[in-house]
């Protein structure tokens, strides 16, 4: 039993102990039920060798750990700012929750933030607003070589499984994706009963582990694959490289999370942790990860087909870019992973250490396909911490073509941020497997609220872009964000990250020298 599950049985223990004291009094009786346990337990904590602080203060020593396993939520409720929570601010975990419900989500008495520190960032607006409506907000996928393009809305669900994510959770999120009118990305743990019973457009997304459409041996099945994305309601293929959590790791689905069920979809054995190896075994090189590109659009009818990255070595995405040159095969779409995303369990040095932000993987990833020529045929999908519109902006002015959303969607559904994903013990029902707590989400609500937080991130969108004086999203440019460097000096995105000349890249004599070292080492046939 856990100090915290103690802590509560004892919410009612010391209330019952108290009224039978009242009633039915005796010192020996006292003795016997409240003082012997207690001089038990403190010969105990003296003996015992795990705890040192319980050896040098036993009994009292309890109160660390009970209040130890609260800190978070007192940090949470009591300690922390709108603006100073971690991963996400309450200012805006609030406006998710606001809007999400349908209630007024406007300021009163100007802004919180300190709009004179360094880093603020805002939008330029125009004296001559245009006026987009959300009808207008469309990104079609799929280039001349897909037979079935999708048109989606520029805010989707990123990619969150069902294992990771609770049935009730999976089948909400869908729902509010059907009816909102945008894609919910079904994550690396196979498309599930759940993903399919309500219709909503999906996003089949598989990685290393190839879970879902895998052999016994857990290499890809190219007959499961096909089987799978015919499906009417596979709108796009992902193939994970990486993920901005965990880069160059691999997923990771605890023990405790696994059910028959979830084991069955995925084709993995019960018992142990669920482990995507580092690396793909369908391809090895640039070359063949483009192979296999061409190989999936194929199979599944001709629909788009991308991959997902955490950006890593420059010269690594490079070398993919090249490869697209020599084989003539690009794929419909790039989705960029910030190493600040990520939703469930990931080791605490990949989480912190390791892989690019997205800013700065954006800046990389757009500038590499348009200094190769590449990148009118290429839509890019950012993600990473987008709960805001404006964050949204942000992203789709440094050149991604649309977002995906997992912890707002998540927010959006009751995530309350107790940060219990990875134990199976998640409170509102979203990130476990526990049948009394999945049971606690109800399904109709949650996708209303998706749907409708969905809905107020278009139209705020919408207004923004409107205020900016563009006429589509691909009149975004990076000189509408404005960041203040230090004190008064102020730099447009333009300026703090210049975009290359397209095909810049591919001439000897006027490649800029930041890039030359990386291009290269770039080669097709090689990571």
């Amino acid at each position: 039993m856990t100090v915290r599950r103690m802590f509560m049985v004892a919410l009612f223990v010391v209330p019952l102990l108290v009224i039978l004291w009242a009633q039915f009094w005796s010192p020996a009786w006292w003795a016997f039920v409240v003082i012997i346990p207690l001089a038990l337990l403190g010969l105990y904590d003296i003996f015992q060798t795990k705890r040192a602080i319980l050896r040098l203060y036993p009994l009292l020593g309890h109160f660390r750990y009970i209040l130890e396993s609260f800190r978070v939520e007192i940090q949470q409720y009591f300690i922390e700012s709108d603006l100073n929570g971690t991963p996400v601010p309450r200012e805006f975990r609030s406006l998710v929750y606001q809007r999400a419900k349908g209630q007024k989500d406007t300021r009163p008495f100007g802004t919180i933030m300190d709009v004179n520190q360094d880093g603020y960032e805002w939008m330029n607006h125009s004296v001559a607003p245009t006026h987009l409506s959300e009808s207008d907000l469309k990104v079609q996928f799929g280039g001349v070589d897909c037979k079935q393009p999708y048109v989606a809305s520029p805010l989707n669900i990123s990619a969150m499984s069902y294992g990771s994510l609770s049935k009730n959770a999976i089948e909400a999120l869908n729902i509010g994706a059907k009816n909102g009118g945008f894609a919910h990305n079904t994550g690396e743990g196979g498309i599930s009963p759940y993903h399919m019973k309500h219709g909503g457009d999906l996003i089949f997304q598989f990685g290393t582990g190839y879970f879902g459409c895998r052999n016994a041996d857990g290499d890809f099945d190219r007959e499961l694959f096909k089987k799978k994305a015919s499906f009417d309601q596979v709108k796009m293929i992902e193939i994970k490289l990486s993920q901005g959590a965990k880069p160059g790791h691999g997923g990771i689905l605890p023990a405790v999370k696994l059910t028959e069920e979830i084991a069955e979809i995925r084709h993995v054995p019960m018992g142990k942790d669920v482990l995507s190896p580092p690396n793909h075994t369908a391809f090895d090189n640039p070359v063949g990860l483009l192979k296999f590109v061409q190989e999936l659009r194929d199979l599944s009818g001709g629909k788009p087909v991308g991959f997902k990255l955490c950006l890593g070595k420059r010269s690594e995405f490079l070398a993919i870019c090249k490869a697209m040159i020599e084989t003539g095969i690009k794929p419909d779409f790039i989705a960029v992973d910030g190493s600040e995303g990520g939703t469930g369990a990931a080791p605490i040095e990949f989480t912190n250490s390791v892989g690019t932000p997205l800013k700065d993987a954006l800046i990389t990833v757009n500038n590499a396909l348009i200094g190769t020529g590449l990148r009118d045929d290429i839509k890019v999908i950012a993600a990473g911490k987008i709960i805001s519109a404006f964050h949204l902006i942000k992203s789709l002015a440094l050149g991604a073509d649309a977002v995906n959303s997992a912890r707002g969607m998540m927010f959006a559904l009751g995530c309350i941020q107790s940060r219990a994903c990875n134990t199976d013990h998640c409170p509102t029902g979203i990130a476990t497997q526990d049948p009394a707590r999945v049971v606690a989400l109800d399904i109709t609500d949650k996708s209303e609220r998706v749907a409708r937080y969905h809905h107020e991130m278009m139209k705020n969108l919408a207004e923004l872009l409107s205020a900016a004086g563009v006429k589509s999203l691909a009149d975004l440019k990076p000189s509408h964000i404005m960041h203040r460097l230090q004190g008064t000096i102020v730099k447009s995105y333009e300026e703090m990250f210049p975009t290359l000349d397209a095909g810049v890249l591919l001439d000897d004599t006027n490649r800029p020298d930041s890039w030359n070292y990386d291009w290269q080492t770039a080669d097709a046939n090689h990571w």
